[in-house]
């Protein structure tokens, strides 16, 4: 067999080529670590600026937070689908909605925690945040408390949607076989 040459000009042995080989081909194999994983939210903002797009992924993660028996929205890229989503939509509105509802958080933040940015309150500030704007979801009557109700519907769809929410949280397992009795629904 003829050696490949490097770009460089040396060449590449028999033995070099197949290492390089099976590295590529194995590479797709290898599950990286906790330590070695990227972040989750590196993906390219498609509709929300960084700021937005980073402020959507704190409300999501403290909405579905990773715990113990599963990760939370953040591992499950709930920010980016929800932006995703948002860049493909064809109503305007709905878009106008969301970019007015993170404002609305912006605005709720600064007003409980001395002008001060969600993203640079504490975290005890941000859940009061949260906490304050979910009291008001079954009769919302400010901008956040009806932004809230999109938020949480909208992360909770894109967490149970996701491979980490329908996998690592429900534990779903694919079609299988049931032994015993029907387990089903029983309407008498």
């Amino acid at each position: 067999m003829t050696d490949a040459t490097h770009p460089e000009g040396e060449s590449l042995s028999r033995r070099e080529m197949l290492e390089v080989t099976a590295a590529a081909l194995a590479a797709p194999l290898v599950k990286l670590g906790p330590a070695a994983a990227p972040p989750a939210l590196q993906a390219v903002s498609k509709f929300f600026t960084a700021p937005e797009l980073a402020l959507l992924d704190e409300l999501a993660e403290l909405i579905i937070p990773a715990d113990a028996h599963s990760p939370g929205a953040r591992a499950a890229g709930v920010a980016a689908y929800i932006d995703f989503r948002l860049s493909d939509s064809a109503e305007p509105e709905q878009q106008t909605k969301w970019r007015s509802g993170l404002a609305a958080v912006e605005a709720l933040s600064k007003e409980l925690n001395n002008g001060q940015a969600f993203l640079q309150a504490s975290a005890d500030q941000r859940v009061a945040v949260l906490t304050r704007m979910a009291a008001g979801e079954h009769d919302p009557k400010t901008p956040a408390e009806h932004f809230f109700q999109d938020l949480k519907g909208w992360t909770v769809r894109a967490y149970y949607t996701s491979k980490v929410g329908i996998h690592a949280d429900q534990e779903y397992k694919g079609n299988v076989y049931q032994r015993g009795d029907y387990a089903g629904f029983d309407a008498t």
